[in-house]
């Protein structure tokens, strides 16, 4: 069976350093907020061209203790997409804030310029959350733009977006901050959660860890109501000497698959999902759009192959069973957001895919005929 992610292959490659790593941080006698932590900080901030990175818990936790930092609060309204997992918004909610659902562009990303159309509207809405989707960046140089416009309070959610790239500016370098998650499907994914928060402003850095420790400024001193929301020493190690030195690896062959995949895919009924312009992609999923209606159907027809597939993201976030019970608000229609949630699958792609195995789906997707 041909996986969308495989982690026992990753782990066959990896699981001496990684228990190495544990071994270390055993041995050391120090598992929270130690030496590891503040190592993998130091070295992710300099892979990602930010001046600072602080480890959380989390990805949910760094969007929402990033919205705390910029001063969101309950009743805020903040603008941010329907197409995305639903932590995007969850963090929103737990804060008591209101998000403000933008259509997407063809490409999934929040349309920024529907953005600007918005908030020519609506002085009220002072904060935007986008999402970096499926390992491409946005339009970056359009974000700074609309962030100067409208003083905007900015959070790029950057969770798939580790080493991607618009016009040459890393994501997550347009806004206040960028959150990120270490879930262990990201690119750069741990054993387990973990995520972290990236700035270049050191008075947000400062606010970010003593948030996500009781909101301790030291020990015993508590200036802010804050999370236990720490990166564990042992993710961090992990992180730190086994995964990071081998992203570049990884992501060079994700974008050798998605290059086969753009050149070899050649049905009529299956279409790449177009990479915005300037995007240097990570290509963190391989969405692709298949004939409406005809979803459920390409599905059974590629794991009949044995090729399992998967689906980012099917149901949007404002029509989920939970936001009945929330407070939310639609800025416009969601017309092409629909349109992809309904008809995207993602192809597997990880970096130990095999060329035959990529072939093989290639294969299964030129010879499906639907209906």
């Amino acid at each position: 069976m041909i996986l969308l992610n495989d982690f026992k292959r990753q782990w066959e490659h990896t699981s001496a350093g990684i228990l190495a790593a544990v071994a270390s941080v055993g041995e050391s006698g120090w598992y929270v907020l130690g030496k590891n932590v503040a190592e993998f900080e130091q070295a992710l901030a300099g892979r990602w061209g930010r001046r600072y990175a602080a480890g959380v818990a989390s990805g949910l936790d760094a969007l929402e203790i990033s919205l705390r930092v910029l001063g969101c609060q309950a009743g805020d309204r903040v603008l941010t997409t329907p197409l995305s997992a639903f932590a995007t918004t969850l963090a929103i909610l737990k804060i008591g804030a209101v998000p403000v659902f933008v259509d997407t562009d063809c490409s999934g990303h929040i349309d920024l310029a529907l953005c600007r159309e918005v908030l020519r509207r609506r002085p009220d809405i002072r904060f935007l959350v986008p999402v970096h989707l499926y390992g491409n960046a946005f339009d970056l140089p359009a974000l700074r733009a609309l962030r100067a416009e409208f003083d905007l309070r900015v959070v790029e959610d950057c969770a798939q977006a580790i080493l991607a790239s618009s016009a040459g500016m890393p994501a997550g370098s347009a806004g206040h901050l960028a959150a990120t998650s270490f879930y262990p499907t990201k690119n750069l994914g741990a054993l387990g959660d973990g995520g972290a928060i990236l700035t270049d402003d050191e008075q947000f850095d400062r606010l970010v860890r003593v948030l996500r420790d009781y909101g301790q400024s030291a020990k015993y001193r508590h200036d802010e109501i804050g999370y236990n929301s720490r990166l564990d020493e042992l993710q961090a190690a992990i992180l730190n000497r086994v995964y990071l030195p081998a992203l570049q690896g990884w992501t060079t062959r994700r974008r050798e698959i998605a290059a086969l995949y753009r050149a070899g895919i050649r049905s009529q009924r299956v279409e790449c999902l177009p990479v915005p312009p300037q995007s240097d992609s990570v290509d963190h999923l391989f969405p692709v759009l298949v004939l409406e209606g005809s979803k459920a159907e390409f599905l059974t027809h590629m794991r009949s192959k044995g090729i399992l597939c998967g689906e980012h993201y099917p149901i949007l976030i404002s029509d989920q069973l939970a936001m009945a019970h929330a407070k939310w608000e639609i800025a416009m229609s969601l017309e092409q957001a629909r349109r992809i949630a309904d008809r995207e699958v993602s192809l597997p792609i990880h970096p130990y895919l095999t060329d035959d195995e990529v072939a093989c789906v290639m294969g299964a997707c030129n010879s499906w005929e639907s209906g």
